[in-house]
């Protein structure tokens, strides 16, 4: 008897045998977690712990080690990771993590290839090995925008990572398209993470590499954190891609999040767990696209700072021991633990740059959703040059890059492309302009005119970065050619058409404007003292995604309104790869509605050349909008000479500009010092280059000669003298230059701009909008065809946003009357319960079943990170606002704006009256303009005080911006001066689209919208695979995903779910 109580009693020894540098804490034995757990342990009175301690590891043979039963050890930096292997063999301990695997994990080729062993995704990739040092190898192949490794081709953003996995230097390759660049990630240095270098763009070729596609996550990393297989953690922060600002909290640690795993990527947890058989590991997960991915594993890795994590770990822990070297002793968790309850410190309201909690709207509404469609800021003018070339060298161009096909239009768009028609072009021009011209001469000075044009716009900027310039060849006339064998001809291109389109780029006011209104918005769109919306976005309960269209300008502005709207710093080409997706298909194009606009345009003519009536639907007294062709000033026809008169006088004086300092300075060094202008540098400033307007030259990249071609086009496209006839389609580009030059070149004092300013916005402002329909019904059905994949996706995120906070509501209101009041306190028993290995088979039953409920039951298919309650020291885990910024051009504005105001005139809706008051209808009648960063929002407030089921429970607050204030380019005041020294002017605020007390319910707002949006199975099918889903979808989901939520070691019940 005294034997066997001397067994009992005898406690089991843990050994850590681990450097001291990767658990000492200051002048503590161990680091925080290290100690937490290790004192949980303890507190069971089952445990005693040997700490070996360097001199131990270093210098003693394993014959002197000390004796444990169980044994804590993993590498680092100096480790004898042989020798520990040594003493494991010699004295056979339980090893919590097993080590000769951890070999492994060093070499990120081997980790890659034990991760894709055991089927565990991973992205895209392919190794570069190198013996040598810059070894030459034939199977790498590198290009402007993209590495080959083996055929395997790798378009920029790719990663490339050095194989040794203790190097933390790793490299991301921008796009030319973007802006090109490199941004290095490191070891945290500070408060940095990363750094941007927008000069480089070359790899590396000193060393082995790993390059791998770029996964866009929404700036988001997880951590995930095994104890064993059936346990895991995960934390989210923000990705050092962003903008490598390391966010801390006022005690200086990284601000990091528990986020909800979704059961697929529970599975992978175990999966890594059990094939690096590392029971603490720690791996890096990425959520890109509706799939996960493990792209590192990091080995032992302890939570910082969660004490329920502290807690997990120790009862996982003591359950592993127990079943190794005691399994007759009973790991029944007692109903109080046995340690002094540590209560957590209540998150601080002072995080640095994150801002303090989030408050209500009045007593019972709060904000849930907030949508955006937004105007790009301001840019250039857009360019287009048309020329017929005959010239052998472009011919051979064009065929070069069509696969040799004769009838096979060209598009060139890369810098390899365009470098090569530069070349060409450079060939072509002729080195001096004749004296004099002749009329038989007329055309050819016309065609080397427009070449010349064509070379000083390849030239510009000094290498081809930015999306701002696209080439097109068009072959238009063919011959035979006979083969060498006599017996079959060929054709042969003799004539194609050259257009090159250019300009439209993001000023340096652009950026500013959008960077300066995200600001605005962090601090008023959203509710309390302006940084409600940093610490919502910081605790993970704000879910926001950025949509662009596919033009340069409007992605920049995205990225520049998101650096404001969310804090950050640096360049704008890592913000805009790393957090807006393009979507071309609901943001761009005009086909939809092009007979239409072809139609409206037509009858615009009629009207301002031919004098043609105005029909009135409803009377212009009382619905002054509802008139054909509202705003166009009724003398239009006798301002158009006036127009044609003040152009060609602005144009003459450009000429006289571009004559006397562009060629003069071209052969002096003088002008050298100004150019070549870096595009790609200039989307990084926010300030106008002063070197540039102090030596008299256009600001930004535009040099006299293609400022003199801009205005020299419009001046003949506005007017054919031989046909006598005015083409009003140019009035919206004539007003587009004036308004660019009067900002941005006033410097230039151009003699007449101010007065043909004046003139072109008179009838700008009655042409642009009645391009988008000649009366209420034209632009109702215009702009339902332009915008009916945006309206469908609006209706979605209102949708989904509903669906969310029904299911939350009603998670509360069963917790409220004690429904799953048993259950939680089963979990809370079964949470620290005994650790039993699962079957495969009951493993693979339970992951199908969870697979299957997710893919059921989301249609919204995006990205999502959500807090976790049961870790977070957050005072409100259920709050949480869905954020959409669909970022677009004029076209979109102007045709979301008419469906919002004449949606009830659709013959389905007769009888309802329109989204948007008579007082708005008014002021928009007179808006005749929604310039730059014009905006319309639409915000959902939730009324928790009125039942579920009430129509009221969730009300929509229409606004809208009319964008950049023009006042000041028309006043003369210190103001408006100021502003014109910056180049910038100011975004107007937003305006109300309902009268003050409306109410408007989301049940009217989808009855409105539904007949012109696109409906959900419409939409494009998602590239989303079996087993991915956001945490939250339809209520049904909501409300069992939310009741279930329990951790991850947890036993599987019969019916399959964990």
């Amino acid at each position: 008897m005294g034997v066997q109580r001397a067994d009992v009693d005898k406690k089991i020894t843990i050994g850590v045998c681990v450097m001291e540098k990767k658990v000492k804490c200051g002048c503590e034995v161990f680091s925080a977690p290290m100690r937490q757990i290790l004192e949980r342990l303890e507190a069971f009175g089952e445990f005693e712990t040997i700490h070996f301690g360097d001199k131990v590891i270093l210098e003693d043979p394993i014959e002197c080690w000390p004796i444990c039963d169980c044994l804590i050890a993993f590498y680092s930096s100096g480790y004898p990771l042989e020798k520990a292997e040594a003493y494991a063999a010699l004295r056979k301990p339980f090893l919590v993590n097993e080590l000769e695997l951890q070999h492994l994990i060093h070499d990120r080729r081997k980790v890659y290839k034990r991760l894709e062993m055991f089927g565990i995704p991973v992205p895209r990739y392919a190794l570069v090995n190198r013996e040598l040092p810059y070894q030459e190898l034939d199977y790498f192949v590198e290009e402007e925008d993209f590495v080959e490794v083996h055929g395997n081709r790798f378009w920029k953003p790719f990663v490339e990572k050095p194989i040794n996995g203790d190097d933390h230097s790793i490299m991301i390759y921008y796009p030319s398209s973007a802006g090109g660049g490199m941004k290095e990630l490191f070891r945290k240095v500070g408060n940095r993470s990363s750094e941007f270098h927008p000069e480089v763009r070359r790899v590396r070729r000193e060393g082995s590499y790993i390059y791998e596609e770029f996964m866009p996550t929404g700036g988001t990393d997880v951590k995930v954190y095994t104890v064993g297989p059936e346990y895991a953690h995960a934390e989210a922060r923000k990705s050092p891609v962003v903008d490598g600002v390391v966010m801390r909290n006022p005690d200086g640690k990284e601000v990091r999040y528990p986020v909800l795993l979704t059961p697929n990527e529970k599975q992978m947890a175990r999966e890594v767990c059990l094939a690096f058989r590392q029971a603490v590991c720690g791996f890096d997960l990425l959520r890109s696209e509706g799939r996960s991915y493990v792209c590192d594993v990091n080995g032992w890795s302890f939570v910082k700072n969660s004490y329920k994590y502290y807690d997990d770990a120790a009862c996982v822990l003591r359950n592993m021991f127990l079943d190794a070297k005691a399994p007759h002793l009973s790991a029944a968790i007692p109903p109080t633990l046995p340690w002094k309850v540590n209560k957590p410190v209540q998150l601080s309201e002072g995080l640095t740059r994150q801002g303090s909690g989030l408050g209500k709207f009045g007593q019972s509404e709060e904000l849930r959703c907030v949508i955006v469609v937004m105007r790009h800021g301001d840019r250039t003018p857009k360019q287009k040059v048309k020329l017929k070339v005959t010239e052998e060298r472009l011919l051979n161009l064009m065929l070069k890059y069509n696969g040799g096909r004769p009838r096979s239009e060209t598009k060139l768009k890369s810098a390899v492309q365009l470098q090569d028609l530069l070349d060409a072009t450079r060939m072509l021009v002729p080195r001096s302009r004749p004296d004099h011209e002749s009329d038989s001469e007329a055309e050819d000075i016309e065609h080397a005119e427009k070449l010349r044009q064509v070379k000083a716009v390849l030239e510009e900027g000094g290498h081809f970065s930015g999306i701002y310039r696209k080439v097109q060849l068009k072959p238009l006339k063919w011959v035979k050619v006979a083969r060498s064998n006599g017996e079959v001809e060929d054709e042969w291109p003799v004539e194609a058409l050259m257009v090159l389109k250019y300009g439209g780029v993001l000023t340096h006011a652009g950026r500013k404007q959008a960077e300066e209104l995200g600001r605005y918005f962090r601090n008023n769109m959203y509710p309390v003292e302006g940084t409600g919306l940093l610490r919502l976005h910081s605790t993970y309960r704000h879910d926001l995604k950025i949509y662009s269209s596919d033009e340069g300008r409007v992605q920049m502005s995205a990225a520049a309104f998101a650096k404001g709207l969310l804090d950050l710093e640096g360049q704008l080409t890592p913000i805009l790869v790393s957090l807006v997706s393009k979507d071309s298909s609901m943001l761009d194009g005009l086909d939809n509605a092009s007979s239409e606009m072809d139609e409206a345009k037509a009858r615009l003519n009629d009207i301002i050349i031919n004098g043609s009536k105005r029909s009135h639907i409803n009377g212009s007294s009382e619905f002054p909008w509802m008139a054909d062709g509202v705003g166009l000033p009724h003398n239009a026809s006798e301002l158009l000479p006036k127009l044609l008169k003040l152009t060609k006088k602005v144009t003459e004086q450009v000429r006289l500009l571009a004559k006397d300092k562009d060629e003069n300075l071209t052969e002096t060094s003088t002008y050298d010092v100004f150019l070549p202008y870096d595009q790609a540098k200039a989307l990084g400033k926010t300030n106008i280059d002063v070197d540039r307007i102090a030596a008299g030259l256009p600001c930004g990249s535009e040099g006299f000669l293609l400022m003199y071609a801009r205005w020299r086009k419009l001046e003949r496209d506005l007017y054919n003298e031989r046909k006598d006839r005015f083409d009003i389609t140019q009035i919206p580009d004539v007003y587009d230059s004036c308004k660019y030059d009067l900002l941005h070149n006033a410097h230039l004092n151009l003699e007449g701009l101010d007065e043909l300013f004046k003139v072109a916005q008179l009838l700008a402002d009655g042409v642009i909008p009645n391009e988008y329909g000649i009366n209420p019904k034209q632009k109702l059905k215009i702009g339902s065809k332009i915008a009916r994949y945006l309206l469908g996706k609006i209706l979605i995120d209102l949708q989904n946003t509903r669906e969310e906070a029904i299911g939350v509501a009603e998670l509360k209101s069963n917790q409220k009357q004690g429904v799953t009041i048993t259950r939680t306190e089963k979990d809370d028993t079964d949470y620290h319960s005994k650790h039993v290995t699962k079957t495969d088979d009951m493993r693979r039953t339970s992951t199908t079943s969870e697979k299957s409920m997710d893919q059921d039951d989301d249609e919204d298919k995006e990205t999502k990170y959500r807090l976790d309650p049961k870790y977070a020291n957050v005072r409100t885990p259920e709050r949480h606002v869905r954020t959409r910024l669909y970022f677009t051009s004029e076209s979109h504005i102007h045709s979301l704006m008419n469906v919002l105001r004449y949606c009830n005139l659709d013959e389905s809706l007769r009888g309802e009256e329109s989204l948007v008051c008579h007082s708005a209808l008014e002021r928009l009648c007179k808006t005749k303009e929604l310039d730059y960063m014009s905006y319309i929002v639409l915000r959902m407030f939730e009324n928790t005080a009125v039942p579920l089921e009430d129509p009221k429970r969730f009300r929509i607050e229409l606004t809208f911006s009319r964008g950049a204030d023009l006042s000041p380019l028309e006043k003369s005041d210190s103001e408006a001066a100021s502003l014109h020294q910056e180049h910038t002017l100011p975004i107007m605020g937003p305006e109300r689209l309902q009268e003050v007390g409306a109410y408007l319910t989301l049940e009217k707002l989808e009855k409105m919208f539904r007949p012109f949006a696109m409906p959900a199975e419409d939409f494009p099918p998602p590239s989303i695979p079996a087993g991915f889903s956001g945490s939250f979808s339809k209520s049904s989901a909501v409300l069992e995903r939310l009741v279930n939520l329990w951790p991850f070691h947890k036993h599987a019940n019969p019916n399959g779910k964990q």
